[in-house]
């Protein structure tokens, strides 16, 4: 059964539609900047790539903004965009037959530090009554599924910084399984606040010195110092091919692979030698049925760390051999920053909109080639290229490592 994607929703630090976040990509425009949300006076990093020129309240009443968290907010937003590019507001289908698989990595996290606050100022008696439905991490599919009367398969996926392109990976079971003819599939992730910022800070794991902020985040670059933390949505409809072709569906892409493992290795840093990833982009490639010499593009994970941009570099040689100084390799989080639980829902729509407009984005910010990274990572400026088969490789705290493979959809 070929699975194919229909829609796609962004909202994303350098573009709050997928026609803004894709021209920003192949621009090369960063969406890292100095924090805004809160004062970092007394926080080593001060930099992060927020959403911004967005206003929930022109999408929702006030009523309803005070009954979700910012995270629930960007799902809806992106699923919204995502629902119409497929067509499906104006299509009468089978609700019993459509479910939704989202990736999350942290959940509400504004609503929990914000409660906690009122309850150690005001006490118990003052706590919001829609403290749990916006906090649970579930509560962004749930949502989706109210809004557009999804009444098939409905999980959340939780695997780190693999979470969403573990749960479009799912969303493609579930659909082969049988069980739906349609699936909203993707991430989302609101954690710009104190708590995540001082935690992330503690274990050295982001950039805390860049001037100016446009530049902290620079993956595969001998000078990367950590990752820059970044906020959004990215969701996409799969269809089976024979639904999305009854209705005469515009198809934007094939979702053709599905590969996941763990390291069972350490809690923050990938296997020597990216074993983990090895196997999952192995998994993916066989999935779609095709060999490591198809692959053109790969979407890298590419966080700006050392452990992960060394690591990956030696498993894309691992899994590809020679053929790996043949393929492009870019990484976005260069101008987005790392969007967590959510990275693999736009990293996705980057890889369909390369195969889409044969136009392979760049790594930007790369100026001092690592010995250790010596792949083409497209540097500074985006290049036309001919491109039928995408990779998109996400790896997690915990081991987790999840790839997605693309394929240009023809007949």
């Amino acid at each position: 059964m070929r699975v194919v994607v229909t829609g796609m929703g962004a909202l994303a630090p350098n573009g709050n539609t997928v026609s803004k976040y894709w021209n920003s990509l192949i621009s090369g425009k960063s969406g890292i900047d100095y924090i805004t949300y809160f004062d970092t006076t007394d926080f080593p990093v001060k930099i992060a790539g927020e959403i911004s020129n967005f206003n929930p309240e022109d999408h929702f009443e006030r009523k309803e903004v005070r009954k979700l968290d910012p995270f629930s907010i960007y799902a809806l937003v992106a699923c919204n965009e995502a629902v119409q590019m497929a067509g499906l507001d104006s299509y009468s289908f089978d609700q019993n037959r459509a479910g939704v698989m989202i990736g999350c990595g942290i959940g509400g996290i504004n609503t929990l530090l914000h409660e906690h606050d009122v309850l150690n100022n005001n006490g118990a008696r003052r706590i919001s009554p829609f403290f749990v439905t916006k906090l649970i991490v579930n509560i962004a599919g749930a949502q989706i599924a109210i809004k557009w009367n999804l009444k098939g398969p409905n999980q959340t996926v939780v695997s780190a910084c693999a979470s969403a392109t573990d749960a479009i990976g799912m969303a493609l079971r579930v659909i082969q399984s049988g069980m739906a003819d349609i699936m909203i599939a993707g991430g989302t992730e609101a954690s710009i606040c104190d708590l995540p910022l001082a935690g992330f800070s503690k274990i050295r794991a982001l950039c805390n010195d860049a001037d100016p902020p446009q530049s902290a985040s620079r993956p595969f670059d001998k000078d990367r110092s950590g990752f820059v933390m970044g906020e959004g949505s990215g969701m996409l409809v799969l269809e089976t091919e024979e639904h999305a072709l009854s209705r005469g569906a515009k198809i934007l892409g094939e979702l053709a692979g599905y590969g996941a493992t763990n390291d069972a290795y350490h809690v923050t840093q990938p296997a020597e030698g990216g074993a983990g990833a090895v196997s999952a982009m192995r998994l993916a490639i066989e999935d779609a049925k095709a060999k490591p010499e198809d692959v053109h593009y790969i979407n890298a994970h590419g966080t700006s760390t050392p452990f992960n941009d060394k690591n990956e570099t030696y498993a894309i040689k691992t899994v590809f051999g020679s053929h790996a100084h043949k393929l492009k390799i870019s990484s976005s989080k260069s101008m987005t920053g790392h969007l967590l639980g959510a990275s693999g829902g736009i990293e996705a729509i980057a890889g369909l909109k390369v195969l889409e407009e044969q136009i392979v984005p760049p790594t930007i910010n790369y100026n001092s080639p690592d010995p250790e990274c010596d792949l083409d990572y497209v540097p500074n400026t985006a290049q036309k290229e001919k491109v039928d088969f995408v990779l998109s490789n996400t790896f997690g705290f915990g081991g987790h490592n999840a790839v997605i493979a693309l394929r240009k959809w023809r007949s």
